[in-house]
């Protein structure tokens, strides 16, 4: 008997989770992962590239490419650091701040549209298992 791959369905259910929300946040021009983004930027202003990396699980030049994105579109600032000039430290733009503040209610919505969809002891079960991993 052949088991079915774990991160394999774990992948294809991130998928369809993602287009929900992608879906959602569509008519701001952002999708759910720069939404994240902005969000972990804002909760961790200003942050460099590094720290940034090291708070989404991602290296350094990954978070790089995506902040750029972010940046061409006028989301995100970014400036060398006054204490290491090396580091690149990414704040957001008022348009960023805007932006932000009309996703949240979106997010939110689609967060709670997802939990009615699983139900409480499914949503508890999805927490968990992710903490577990």
């Amino acid at each position: 008997m052949e088991t079915p791959c774990y991160c394999t369905q774990l992948r294809q259910a991130t998928r369809r989770l993602s287009a929900a929300y992608d879906d959602a946040l569509a008519p701001l021009g952002i999708n759910v992962a720069q939404y994240a983004l902005l969000r972990r930027i804002e909760r961790n202003e200003p942050v460099s590239l590094t720290r940034l990396g090291s708070l989404c699980d991602l290296d350094r030049s990954t978070v790089g490419r995506n902040v750029r994105v972010l940046e061409r579109m006028a989301l995100v600032t970014s400036a060398r650091s006054g204490e290491d000039q090396r580091e690149t430290m990414i704040t957001l733009s008022e348009h960023g701040r805007d932006l932000l503040e009309q996703a949240v209610p979106i997010w939110e919505a689609t967060q709670k549209a997802v939990a009615a969809r699983l139900g409480p002891h499914r949503v508890k079960a999805l927490e968990d298992i992710i903490a577990a991993i």
